[in-house]
This record gives structure tokens, C-alpha cells and sequence, in this order.
């Protein structure tokens, strides 16, 4: 009886070894997949989305950030004075949305456009997010809207703001961006009112629709 039982034993202790080796090489087959994705924690939790890696390495959103700037630089080399803006140092989008915040002393919101022209699209994919300068915070719609990127800046308190962000940019990929080009058109036909912001590569001019009063709450 005592044989019978440490027989049992022991075929028991094998099976739970033979479990436990399948579970690992179960984890080790995420760990050492193509593109260096560390199991399905490490996917959802990727920058650009979890929407998994495209053939090539690359996210979808980064793939769709690659056509874009192509097709963007595209445009605007044909344009009148694009080969020249090309070849000139340009501050990133980001700088220009700091600059221009502080240069208004920390407004309680404001609405601008800055030419895709003038700067390097450092926040493509991004449509409203929290942004902070110097202990205020700002809830940001943003969008591409050629031939301009449109701001809109309300001051207000940190707010998780992600599933918005993805929402708004679902919406817009879903409607091939028409309505933001046609957006983009309309803001180059009436914006007339600007401003220079003073950037670390010289000075971006940006427009607006209308005069804002810079102390106004709304």
C-alpha cells in the first residue's frame, strides 16, 4: 500500500513539472515573437495603441503617421514655396503650443491654427489630451486640418482624457479626414488674425479666426 501510494506521488509531481514546462514555453512563445512583444500585458500597453504590430514592425497608427508625413511632404513640395520651407530648421508642433501659452500668460483657453508648413508634426494621432506648463494645466482639441494644425486650449484640472483621445480619432480616420480638410480650407480662407510665436528655431506666425480677448474666461 505504502509502494502504491509513493508511486502515485511521484506520477503526480511529474504531470504538475510537465504542466509547469508547458506554461513556460506558453509565455516564452509571446516573449520571443517578432517585433519584441514581452505577451499580451506588454501589447495593449504599447505606445500608438494596442492594435498589435503591422507587417513591417510597425503599429498601425505609426504606419498611418508614415503615409501621412509622406503625402504631407509631398503636398507641400509642390506648393510655391515649399522646396525652400523644406530645407528650413522647424520647431516641433509641441513648442509652438507651449510658446504661444506662455507668451499669453497662461490664458484661461485660446483657439489657434499653426501651418503644417512651419513646424515638425511631433503630435500626430493626437486629438485631446492633457498638456502642462509651468503648474497649469490644459485639456487640448487638436487636429490636423490642412493646410493647418487647429488648437483649441480650455485651462482646466487633469482629467483622464484617453478614451476621449481615441474616440475623436477614431472618428476622424473613419471620415478620411474630409471634414477637417474642409475645415483647413475654410480656416485659410478667413483667418486673418495673427500672431508670432517666439520658438527655439525663430519665430512661427499663427492664426486665428477672430480676435480673442486674452483675458476672457470663455
Amino acid at each position: 500500500m505504502h509502494a502504491r501510494t509513493h508511486a502515485h506521488s511521484l506520477l503526480n509531481h511529474r504531470r504538475t513539472e510537465e504542466a509547469g514546462a508547458q506554461e513556460q514555453a506558453h509565455a516564452q512563445s509571446y516573449t520571443s515573437a517578432p517585433g519584441g512583444t514581452a505577451g499580451l500585458g506588454a501589447l495593449a500597453l504599447r505606445p500608438g495603441g494596442g492594435g498589435g504590430a503591422a507587417p513591417g514592425g510597425g503599429t498601425p497608427m505609426e504606419l498611418l503617421r508614415r503615409a501621412h508625413e509622406a503625402a504631407l511632404r509631398l503636398v507641400l513640395l509642390l506648393s510655391p514655396r515649399g522646396a525652400a520651407s523644406a530645407r528650413d530648421p522647424k520647431p516641433r508642433a509641441s513648442e509652438v503650443l507651449t510658446q504661444h501659452l506662455l507668451q499669453r500668460r497662461l490664458p484661461h483657453w485660446t483657439s489657434f491654427c499653426v501651418p503644417y508648413s512651419a513646424v515638425h508634426n511631433d503630435q500626430f494621432g493626437l486629438s485631446h489630451f492633457n498638456w502642462a506648463v509651468q503648474g497649469a494645466n490644459y485639456h487640448v482639441l487638436r487636429t490636423g486640418c490642412f493646410p493647418f494644425i487647429k488648437y483649441h486650449c480650455s485651462k482646466a484640472p487633469w482629467q483622464d482624457l484617453d478614451r476621449q483621445d481615441q474616440f475623436f480619432t477614431a472618428l476622424k480616420v473613419i471620415n478620411l479626414g474630409i471634414p477637417t480638410l474642409l475645415y483647413g480650407l475654410g480656416s485659410w480662407l478667413f483667418a486673418r488674425v495673427t500672431e508670432t510665436v517666439h520658438t527655439s528655431y525663430g519665430p512661427v506666425t499663427v492664426y486665428f479666426l477672430n480676435k480673442e480677448d486674452e483675458d476672457a474666461m470663455y
